[in-house]
């Protein structure tokens, strides 16, 4: 798949910021001012880049020209002189591509609480510019990637009143995947360009919304990170009619939605140490924000995700973790089911046979788990993983 957007360059250069002999500083440029949307995480402990960005944001300006990116180095909990480091950054960077320095946004990843390198950053940016290209996109996706192990790219095209639009994304994330993101608010980062002519405050509202439907119902392990930010550029240079909540809203947003979901399956496919995809739903909820935080109790639960690592069908630690979640529960209406293998009917195991069948379907790389309360009509889902060996390891060392 070429990852290619009209109107949009990418460079990317290998600054030895942690990482040495791979990318790890990218540029993401477009030829003309491109409207911009963008959420940041909700994490009360916010990266400098983050800060900076809701800063840019709340000045207004919908348009942007540019976004730098690092990994190997998340710039959080560093200070004012992480902050100081953001603008020079985006200073450097607008000085070699002739624009304005609040014309470039600035974004991070990697390990917290140690300063930016920036005298390596400084000497790379004008190679970096120099290397600006239309193929150059797929460079930026790998040189945003820390423990990843491959590249998340996803590319969708649309007709808009007769008009071809393209719209792209590329995302990062493998640890530190929890994501809670919207505004005003390892690491989950996305990058979505288009060359679709869109109205801002519908291009923000609707990545908000795609967001939260997406990328927001993801778990790996349940931390939110300091730096979590989805940015979305769109230049315009289809020549569609303008995308709006009257005209074409709706189709672009399905669209939307359908990508991110690609990038958020991705990510929790590649997260550290997963072996385990799974789908969770709880349904039979009285309100969503029941079924919501019910889900979530059980996709983050430790031993829940053990259990699917151990390809292990413990339904107990399932029904343990949604009483848990603080909703009132009638246990003789439960029932579980994996995939299509029921195990659990009015609060009850239904046997040994049906617990081996449920083996077998945990012994795939992806599954379901569906517990219905019995309670009413409203549903959650989230995506989550397994917990495994390698996780810890990985983790165990992941500063050094």
């Amino acid at each position: 798949m070429n990852f290619l957007v009209p109107g949009f360059k990418g460079s990317a250069v290998s600054a030895g910021i942690k990482y040495q002999g791979r990318f790890d500083l990218g540029l993401i440029a477009s030829n003309e001012p491109a409207v911009l949307a963008a959420v940041f995480t909700r994490n009360e402990v916010k990266a400098a880049p983050v800060l900076a960005g809701l800063d840019r944001l709340s000045r207004g300006g919908p348009y942007t020209r540019a976004v730098v990116v690092n990994s190997g180095n998340a710039n959080a909990c560093t200070g004012i002189e992480g902050v100081a480091h953001v603008r020079e950054i985006c200073a450097l960077v607008a000085k070699e591509m002739g624009i304005t320095p609040e014309d470039v946004m600035a974004s991070s990843t990697g390990v917290i609480g140690q300063p930016l390198p920036i005298g390596r950053i400084r000497n790379a940016i004008p190679i970096l510019v120099r290397g600006l290209s239309e193929n150059g996109l797929e460079a930026v996706a790998d040189a945003i990637l820390t423990t990843d192990t491959v590249r998340k790219t996803a590319v969708r095209h649309i007709d808009i009143g007769g008009v071809g639009v393209t719209v792209a994304g590329m995302a990062k994330g493998a640890g530190m995947i929890g994501p809670n993101m919207g505004l005003p608010q390892a690491t989950m980062l996305s990058f979505v360009l288009s060359d679709a002519r869109i109205d801002p405050a519908w291009w923000q509202s609707a990545l908000e919304r795609t967001v939260s439907d997406t990328f927001n119902r993801i778990t790996i392990d349940g931390d939110t990170s300091t730096n979590d930010s989805v940015m979305a550029m769109a230049n315009g240079l289809a020549g569609n009619m303008e995308i709006n909540d009257i005209q074409y809203g709706e189709t672009f947003k399905y669209v939307l939605k359908d990508l991110l979901q690609d990038l958020a399956r991705q990510i929790v496919k590649d997260g550290e140490g997963v072996t385990k995809c799974v789908t969770l739903v709880v349904r039979g909820a009285r309100t969503g924000d029941e079924a919501d935080r019910i889900a979530r109790t059980i996709a983050g639960s430790p031993l829940v995700k053990t259990a699917f690592f151990g390809e292990d069908p413990n339904w107990g630690r399932i029904l343990a973790a949604a009483g848990r979640a603080g909703f009132p529960l009638d246990q003789g209406l439960i029932s579980l089911a994996f995939d299509d293998i029921e195990i659990v009917r009015m609060g009850t195991g239904v046997g040994k046979e049906a617990e081996d069948l449920a083996k077998k379907v945990m012994t795939a790389g992806e599954f379901t788990v569906v517990l219905d309360l019995g309670l009413g009509q409203e549903e959650a889902r989230i995506l989550t993983s397994d917990l495994s060996i390698d996780y810890v390891r990985i983790n165990a060392d992941y500063c050094t």
